[in-house]
């Protein structure tokens, strides 16, 4: 077999832990390319086209552009720094043969940099490490550097990989350094070395046209779009094709509209070349990770495999007596169409049907990704029920076991105890502590995937805000035990009406509260958070009685704590598993999933009577 390169292209991926400056580099890299007008505006994080990234501030799907730069295209792939959304970078690096490994100056290899490093030297990819972000006062880019390296033959990085070329970068300045304390450049040395590093795609001239499917898109006047690199060979537009299925099937297709990627929008061509970043037109049934190819000459190129997804969490219709009011999307199918289309664009994500028609189980990497869903969903006019998300365990040889994380917790020495303290209450081990001597300290630890649900929001509080944790799936090992849940009960509306500031005043004191005077409230909904364990049933409606006496002053003046509205991620960590969270496109809020108070009671005492008599 004789291979070639294509030395007019180069497909390279920017991988990076969550917040290391992947997106504002790649936002040099496109100002300084010669991409836009001198005096054109340019908004800041091009790449993070949605409302969330932009909100958020991360990155949550992979995306392409391209570049020319001294006549060789360069096709950037920005992908997400989260654990969580795993299975993007999964399949963009299937795209490329290529990654600029970026890492902060100050705090190094965290958990998401081995994810993404160990995902690069499995597809075998060339390396171009950028230590990023030395202008920080806590900058160390020596010792970054030495730590890449220990993580680089820790993973079992080959020699090349091993020499792979080092730059120090500013990516918000857009500027780029050769040596440390050398002289100051814009990123032309960042481009030359991925010309020079960097190699061409390679490909057979014996084989005929051969593409997979990395990502899909939609377009309403084209319809689906297939996005993949193209292997081997070459194809023009209204060419027949065929679609190779995960079974085996083949689907025949043909060909409306050939385009790649130039800038940030699509330029149809009439022919592409091997090693191209391509996007397809005049296809319906295609998946991520099929093959399309000739119709002589049909075969199937090896599928993007994602690891397992570690979390469930149950969607299902919204049965509250405030069902139907704000959402546009109120019935079990749209829920379903739309799940479904998620497995279509997202290949971690899986999605069940269960007994009850009205519910699915949809699995994910991380309940962060779950909620991204969720959120998105909302904004899209769904109105729906979630529940409390539960780990997916496993039997091996008999045993139980559960998905585990590694978790590397960054924060003040003054908060050391009670993060400890916590961890340890949810099973989490301590294998690694470093006090770097300035004020800060951080902690490794192994930890069971249920011990950090929930746990997020404790530990911002606990830490004053200024802790910073990272986790990443570990693998499974044996079932750790029983882990306290939340320690307090729910304040419960027994009844349907209106809160008013009065019944709330007086409600105060029992615990933290979720709802204003003025909110609309129904049986079963929870109101509050109770200062003690049980669940109280109360009345958020009641009125003050009127009397023929004036009250004096002060009396009736009621002075309520301000509440602050819950987020999708802050309902789902706060639930039980008898409770869901009521998601509409105005509204979150929290509800028993049997509304009935009486019904709850009967549910307990038989619950009770089980235990008793297990005992």
């Amino acid at each position: 077999m004789s291979w070639e390169q294509n030395e007019k292209i180069r497909n390279i991926a920017i991988i990076a832990h969550v917040d290391h400056g992947k997106t504002t580099l790649v936002d040099s890299m496109l100002k300084q390319s010669g991409l836009f007008r001198d005096n054109q505006e340019v908004a800041e994080r091009i790449m993070d086209s949605l409302e969330l990234e932009r909100e958020r501030g991360i990155t949550i799907a992979a995306k392409n552009c391209s570049f020319f730069y001294e006549g060789v295209k360069i096709n950037l792939i920005d992908t997400p720094g989260h654990a969580d959304f795993g299975g993007e970078v999964e399949r963009a690096l299937s795209m490329a043969d290529g990654a600029i490994l970026l890492v902060d100056a100050s705090e190094g290899p965290l958990p998401q940099t081995r994810f993404v490093l160990q995902k690069a030297l499995e597809g075998n990819l060339a390396l171009i490490i950028c230590i990023n972000k030395i202008d920080r006062k806590d900058a160390r880019p020596q010792e970054v550097l030495n730590e890449v390296y220990d993580l680089l033959i820790e993973l079992g990085a080959s020699e090349e990989q091993l020499e792979a070329p080092v730059l120090y970068t500013i990516g918000k300045e857009g500027v780029c350094f050769e040596t440390l304390g050398g002289e100051k450049q814009d990123l032309k040395p960042l481009f030359r070395t991925i010309l020079q590093n960097i190699p061409g795609p390679g490909f057979d001239p014996q084989k005929p046209f051969q593409m997979l499917v990395s990502d899909l898109g939609y377009s309403d006047y084209l319809g689906r779009l297939a996005i993949g690199k193209v292997f081997h060979g070459e194809v023009e537009a209204k060419e027949n094709l065929v679609c190779i299925l995960a079974e085996g099937e083949q689907k025949p297709l043909k060909v409306s509209k050939l385009q790649v990627y130039e800038g940030m929008e699509l330029k149809e061509v009439s022919r592409v070349f091997p090693g191209d970043i391509v996007v397809l037109s005049g296809l319906e049934d295609v998946h991520i990770g099929d093959t399309i190819c000739t119709q002589e000459n049909p075969q199937q190129l090896p599928r993007i495999r994602v690891e397992e997804p570690t979390v469930s969490m149950l969607f299902s219709i919204n049965t509250s007596p405030l069902a139907g009011r704000e959402g546009e999307f109120v019935q079990s199918r749209k829920i379903r169409e739309r799940l479904f289309k998620e497995t279509l664009l997202n290949v971690a994500i899986k999605v069940e049907e269960t007994e009850d028609k009205d519910s699915f189980l949809v699995k994910g990497r991380g309940e962060f990704q779950l909620a991204v869903l969720v959120e998105t969903m909302r904004r899209e006019g769904f109105e729906f029920c979630v529940g409390r998300p539960k780990v997916i365990l496993k039997q091996k040889k008999g045993i139980l076991e559960e998905p585990m994380e590694n978790l590397l917790v960054d924060c003040e020495e003054v908060f050391m105890g009670v993060v400890t303290e916590k961890l340890s209450l949810r099973k989490g081990k301590m294998h690694s502590l470093l006090n770097n001597g300035q004020g800060r300290v951080r902690m490794e630890f192994l930890i069971p995937s249920r011990g950090l649900i929930g746990y997020r929001d404790e530990f911002l509080t606990d830490t004053k805000g200024t802790g910073i944790m990272h986790s990443l799936f570990a693998g499974y090992a044996p079932y750790a035990g029983d882990i306290p849940g939340r320690r307090t009960g729910a304040l419960v509306s027994d009844r349907s009406g209106q809160a008013v500031a009065y019944a709330l005043f007086n409600l105060e004191p029992r615990g933290r509260l979720f709802v204003r005077p003025g909110d609309v409230v129904y049986e079963g909904m929870i109101i509050g958070e109770h200062n003690r364990q049980n669940d109280l049933d109360v009345n958020p409606c009641k009125s003050k009685k009127l009397t023929n006496l004036r009250a004096a002053g002060k009396d009736d003046a009621v002075i309520l704590t301000p509440v602050l509205p819950l987020t999708v991620e802050q309902a789902i960590h706060f639930i039980k598993d008898d409770e869901l969270v009521e998601v509409t496109p105005k509204s979150i809020r929290l509800r028993k999933a049997v509304l009935s108070a009486k019904e709850r009671h009967v549910l307990a005492g038989k619950e009770k009577k089980q235990k008793l008599a297990g005992n």
